[in-house]
């Protein structure tokens, strides 16, 4: 079976992302770095210089697709604290934060959690908001307003891939910009 794909080079690594649509009449290409370490690892290489100047204290990002992604700039930033805000809640996770957004890829509302253990990271110190792909910035969202209320400093955000409304994103350190194919 053949897949419209769209052709992408991000630090010097190269991918064809299939397109799919998310509602009729609009397609995005779906980047999914799960698996993915080659990827992973450059675009880490690429994006912690340029977050290194923000000096921050503790990386953020909402679970899933993410996930790696923070890891590997913990890893390149000398193992600096993140924290995964999660999509359920688990009694383990004590007093717990959340907020609500809406998914694109979903089109459902989903709620964010900062588990109580991580509240003391975030608290009063400099954070970066990480995403794979910001496309509505929904999520980036849920999670600001998740870190408001931890009383987080957040001083950028980043992802490897900006979507869309190139002007929405001009404060988003970001390696690239996808476009959105409406029909």
């Amino acid at each position: 079976m053949t897949y419209e794909t769209y052709a992408v080079e991000v630090a010097g690594v190269k991918r064809d992302l299939r397109l799919f649509e998310i509602k009729p009449g609009v397609k995005i290409a779906i980047l999914n770095i799960l698996g993915d370490t080659e990827l992973v690892q450059a675009v880490s290489r690429e994006l912690a210089p340029k977050l290194r100047e923000y000096q921050p204290d503790a990386l953020v990002t909402a679970e899933a697709k993410s996930i790696p992604l923070v890891y590997a700039l913990s890893a390149e930033m000398n193992m600096m604290p993140y924290v995964v805000l999660r999509k359920s809640y688990k009694p383990y996770m004590g007093d717990a934060l959340q907020s609500e957004t809406l998914s694109i890829t979903t089109g459902a509302p989903q709620t964010l959690y900062l588990d109580e253990k991580d509240r003391q990271l975030v608290k009063g110190k400099r954070v970066i908001l990480v995403d794979d792909v910001i496309s509505t910035g929904s999520t980036l969202q849920g999670m600001r307003l998740i870190l408001g209320k931890a009383g987080a400093n957040i001083v950028a955000e980043t992802a490897i891939f900006t979507e869309g409304d190139r002007a929405a994103w001009s404060n988003i350190v970001a390696l690239g910009h996808l476009p959105v194919w409406v029909e």
